[in-house]
């Protein structure tokens, strides 16, 4: 790992991602139903995609992102841009498409889960191409989430990881779900070969290895494989270490308001804890404190952690 993160200074973290705006309806009870008319508690437009939300809860938190991506040159993608860099992420790297329109994401959600119905849009746009070699020159970690929605460079990651690796750069991802039911395994092996952080959720790791438990998923993991912490919800996460320890750590009990872009803020607790060097159950507990917190306002970004907020949580 590079030493970018000496005292004083702040680890560059470059995230490669997907951006949509979230249209987020909530109460408790926000299934629509064929030719009825409801009323629901509350509705917000506000930035999503799994990849943005972790970037802007690893800016929240203390570290210096920069983030590449494609959006729409229409108001969505405006929007998506200035709302990054109202958080503090550098949006230098996002490029608006003519002709394009931004990906958009209707969220369902209620205090104890939410349903997705997504456009793409420009979501699974981004490429190589748009990826500055120099960006990786300043990195000290690379991270990228929804591996089955990035269609662009879902071809590319493997190549892309080893030469972050081959820089000094930690590398992690998110698989996410996949909307077309294919879940493939192969592509997801072949990139654990260059990731030293996997970040699924224990339904997506599940679905990926046809497996009953985490434990027999666990072992079918490939032994080139680095670390693979799993979200678990409101029953915590789960730690596999490369020489198959297994650390468990508690969930932080709160009052959730809305779960959208909790898992994406505990991915940037886990980055930013190891970074900070916290390492086992301490880095666990930590992403799971940012997942807590995240839960506290509305959207991915209503409620994003910060070492202060932490510290409290943890107290």
């Amino acid at each position: 790992m590079r030493s970018a993160q000496r005292r004083g200074c702040a680890p560059t973290v470059v995230v490669v991602g997907e951006l949509n705006v979230d249209m987020i309806i909530t109460g408790r009870d926000v299934m629509p139903e064929w030719n009825r008319e409801k009323l629901v508690d509350g509705f917000q437009v506000v930035l999503g995609s799994s990849s943005a939300i972790t970037a802007c809860a690893l800016a929240a938190l203390g570290a210096d992102v920069r983030f590449v991506s494609v959006v729409g040159a229409d108001d969505f993608g405006k929007f998506c841009i200035s709302e990054l860099e109202r958080m503090g992420v550098n949006a230098e790297h996002v490029v608006a498409l003519p002709g394009v329109q931004t990906g958009v994401t209707m969220s369902f959600s209620t205090p104890a889960d939410r349903g997705l119905l997504t456009y793409p849009g420009s979501i699974p746009l981004v490429g190589p191409e748009h990826i500055p070699d120099a960006l990786l020159d300043e990195a000290s970690h690379l991270h990228f989430g929804s591996y089955y929605l990035q269609d662009g460079m879902r071809p590319h990651w493997p190549q892309l990881f080893e030469r972050a690796r081959g820089l000094g750069v930690t590398t992690s991802f998110d698989a996410g779900w996949d909307v077309r039911n294919r879940w493939d395994r192969e592509g997801i092996v072949a990139l654990l070969a260059h990731t030293d952080w996997f970040i699924p959720s224990e339904e997506e790791v599940l679905h990926i290895f046809e497996a009953e438990s985490l434990e027999e998923a666990f072992a079918q993991m490939p032994r080139s494989a680095g670390r693979i912490a799993v979200k678990q919800g409101s029953k915590g996460a789960t730690l596999c270490e490369p020489d198959g320890a297994i650390v468990f750590a508690e969930p932080y009990r709160v009052s959730p308001v809305d779960t959208t872009g909790a898992g994406d803020c505990f991915n940037a607790g886990m980055i930013y804890g190891y970074l900070h060097g916290y390492t086992g159950k301490a880095l666990l507990r930590y992403a799971n404190a940012c997942g807590a917190l995240s839960t506290l306002g509305v959207g991915g970004t209503g409620s994003l952690p910060t070492a202060e907020g932490v510290a409290r949580l943890q107290a």
